[in-house]
């Protein structure tokens, strides 16, 4: 560890305090990183938690999030770290063997659902061909007047139809109303809702705009690539060291934090105002999750084939089904008939798994604080829609929420989100500001996803956070590029590739726009 303190501080390195590293690092400032867990990456690491040679995922897994990120267009991260986007984006058995699947082709997705294809293309294709505003929409706060107006009003519209009781009048059997509630339920929310509505619309439109990629070794080579930016642009990132009070660190300019809000306030209490203290009183976590992940001696037997084809399946049967399971756990219950969230990317990624294994990985939500083992009832679910699936398993380890909270004290609870998406929450992320990640305390910045735009692995909370204290805190008026050296090494000699982080005055809404359009399909 550097002797000479640093101009800036941030405490942990999950995907948005790495994200405002790089940021900082690459302005010039001297970084330093603080992380209580003995490697870096909060939601973004990879382990061997079952058996050796089986590398399983802590957290997130799959990253609809990647390649729609102003952020990470900017770090370059499709340069960095390989991907494989899987010709399916995510899919939904239903009783019998049915299933639906949404393909990362539109149209042949549109051709699946038979009668329903058209009401598909009516309802989510605008949004297809217009996901780069819808990126910049909701990878922003809320609380502003968005850019694209009539992308915004288009979301809104159709976030209306889906997030009421009336969601099944636009479909005329079960496929596509379950493959939306399906990505509805990644809100942790009770269905319908509008929240709900809104977070899995845009996840529906980036499935189909970009697919749902995976990184090839792990989340963790997500994190790996941040900090091996931060390293050689003169940061450090310090870890196994958990920080309690901010007199425990050395002083800097500013200190940001990748912690829940509450924690972000207790550690800076004496600098912050009761005013603000009392509004982060106030912001609500949500419920949590129950992760189990499985070794196993072969790929998940799916009744359906079509299910290989992706690496994230959503089980729980109908749309009744799901939402019925997600209105109990709401109200403080464990479902008998749990909503579940599985991915095998040992599928598409062989490094995974030893030779012909595989890992899965797999989630159900639960109240908060939740102590239960929900391995059975996960394994119970899978055994449902893929006969067999039990004979596999040759290994497995379980957190319950009350465990998941333990290993990153960020999930309060077991709230993966740090803190609910209810609609309340994500205009007013962990308060309505136009600058909501500026603490009321000298230097103080909160960097998290209990900001806003909120829970994803997609860098731009620590981001924006970074951006207001350069602005704030030193003066700078522009933002660095983040690029891959090389490319800026290109565009330094005239070469004609563009670079993919252009700099320029501080625009609010500047860091999510994509410079290059929307990829083919």
């Amino acid at each position: 560890m550097s002797s000479t303190p640093p101009d800036a501080i941030v405490v942990g390195s999950g995907p948005n305090g790495l994200a405002a590293a790089v940021t900082l690092a690459r302005a010039g400032l001297a970084v330093r990183v603080y992380e209580r867990n003995a490697t870096a990456g909060g939601g973004t690491r990879t382990e061997e938690v079952t058996l050796p040679g089986f590398r399983h995922d802590i957290c997130s897994a799959v990253h609809p999030l990647a390649f729609a990120s102003g952020f990470f267009q900017r770090f370059g991260i499709e340069q960095r770290v390989p991907f494989i986007v899987p010709t399916a984006s995510y899919a939904h058995p239903l009783d019998g063997g049915r299933a639906a699947v949404a393909y990362r082709d539109f149209e042949r997705t549109v051709d699946a659902l038979g009668v329903d294809g058209p009401a598909w293309r009516r309802m989510l294709g605008p949004l297809v061909r217009n996901a780069d505003a819808v990126a910049q929409f909701t990878g922003s706060q809320l609380f502003q007047v968005p850019r694209h107006p009539l992308v915004a009003a288009r979301l809104g519209a159709t976030m209306l139809a889906q997030g009421g009781p009336w969601w099944d009048a636009f479909f005329r059997t079960e496929a596509p109303g379950a493959l939306l509630t399906g990505v509805f339920a990644h809100s942790t929310l009770p269905l319908p809702s509008l929240a709900g509505a809104a977070a899995g619309l845009t996840l529906a439109t980036y499935a189909h705009a970009r697919g749902w990629p995976i990184p090839v070794g792990g989340s963790q080579s997500i994190a790996d690539a941040m900090v091996a930016d931060i390293l050689a642009h003169g940061g450090e990132v310090v870890t196994g060291t958990e920080v309690s009070s901010l007199a425990e660190l050395p002083d800097a300019r500013v200190v940001l934090f990748d912690t829940g809000a509450e924690a972000a306030a207790r550690l800076g209490e004496d600098r912050l105002p009761p005013s603000y203290l009392r509004r982060i009183a106030a912001f609500r976590n949500g419920n949590g999750v129950s992760k189990v992940d499985f070794a196993l001696s072969g790929p998940v037997p799916w009744a359906n084939a079509e299910l290989t084809e992706s690496a994230t399946v959503h089980l729980g049967g109908t749309r009744a089904a799901v939402a019925r399971s997600e209105r109990e756990v709401a109200a403080g219950r464990h479902s008998d008939d749990p909503y579940v969230l599985v991915s095998q990317p040992s599928l598409f990624d062989s490094t995974r798994a030893p030779a012909g294994k595989h890992v899965l990985w797999a989630y159900t939500h639960v109240p908060a604080g939740s102590s239960v083992d929900q391995t059975e009832a996960i394994t119970r679910q899978i055994e449902r829609f893929a006969p067999g699936f039990r004979d596999l398993i040759l290994g497995s380890a379980h957190k319950t929420a009350v465990e998941m909270a333990a290993y990153n004290p960020n999930y309060v609870g077991g709230d993966i989100s740090a803190g609910a998406p209810s609609l309340r929450q994500l205009i007013a992320r962990p308060v309505a500001s136009p600058d909501p990640w500026r603490m009321p305390g000298r230097g103080l910045y909160l960097a998290s996803a209990a900001a806003a735009p909120g829970p994803g692995v997609h860098g731009l909370v620590g981001y924006y956070a970074a951006r207001s204290a350069l602005r704030h805190e030193f003066g700078m008026r522009t933002m660095p590029s983040l690029a891959p050296d090389e490319l800026n090494r290109d565009a330094l000699h005239g070469s004609t590739r563009p670079r993919l982080d252009p700099t320029g005055p501080i625009d609010p809404a500047e860091a999510s726009l994509r410079p290059d359009g929307l990829p083919e399909q």
